[in-house]
């Protein structure tokens, strides 16, 4: 009989496909559209990068997107989350190696602030994740304003959590003695912080709107 197990090719496809899903920050890529330009849709993104605390970082950032953004806010808005979210991520980690490895000479106030670092952006991550997710709902046809406007509160509410945490991050290293690993840890997250700022201002405007 033969045996029910994935074969090597079958579990090396599943995990591929996995990541490059959880590696997109927006759930969809929309289809070509030939009545679209693309030099509109980097305008768009242009012009509403100048709401945010960091314009320059916002369009370099998200003008990739442009095709899939088209001229909508809310997937405009959703994009960032997602980019901000992977930053997020990406420092997580990088946190999370320097606690294993990584023990400030016996300081252990550096330690402390390390650790607790790494459980800000565990904190910040969750709470993106959850902005991610409401947005796609927010998408959804036959929103009401009401339940849009509740929604996105939240969206706002986590997003802004988010920025706090990151910030907590680095106000841990305040008493910390200066090196190299306080210094690299505190620029990663400075990093970090203008992404997730930038994302909140774009989720805010969006918010303002008023409509799905």
């Amino acid at each position: 009989m033969p045996s029910e197990t994935p074969g090597p090719l079958l579990l090396f496809t599943f995990f591929l496909t996995t990541f490059l899903l959880y590696s997109q920050p927006i759930s969809t890529v929309a289809s070509p559209d030939p009545a679209f330009s693309q030099s509109s849709g980097t305008d768009y993104i242009r012009s509403s990068c100048g709401a945010t605390l960091y314009p320059e970082i916002c369009y370099t950032s998200l003008s990739r997107y442009a095709s899939a953004v088209k001229q909508s806010p809310s997937r405009l808005a959703r994009v960032a989350i997602g980019v901000s979210l992977s930053r997020a991520r990406r420092l997580a980690a990088y946190v999370s190696n320097l606690t294993r490895h990584e023990d400030f000479g016996g300081d252990h106030r550096g330690a402390a602030a390390l650790h607790d670092c790494l459980s800000n952006m565990a904190d910040a991550v969750d709470e993106m994740s959850g902005s991610l997710k409401q947005m796609r709902k927010v998408g959804a046809t036959g929103l009401s304003a009401e339940s849009f406007q509740f929604q996105m509160s939240n969206v706002e509410t986590w997003m802004s959590a988010a920025l706090t945490d990151e910030e907590t991050c680095t106000d841990g290293f305040e008493d910390v003695t200066d090196g190299a690993v306080k210094t690299e840890v505190c620029n990663h997250v400075a990093d970090a912080k203008k992404f997730t700022s930038n994302a909140l201002a774009l989720v805010n405007t969006y918010a303002a709107a008023g409509t799905p």
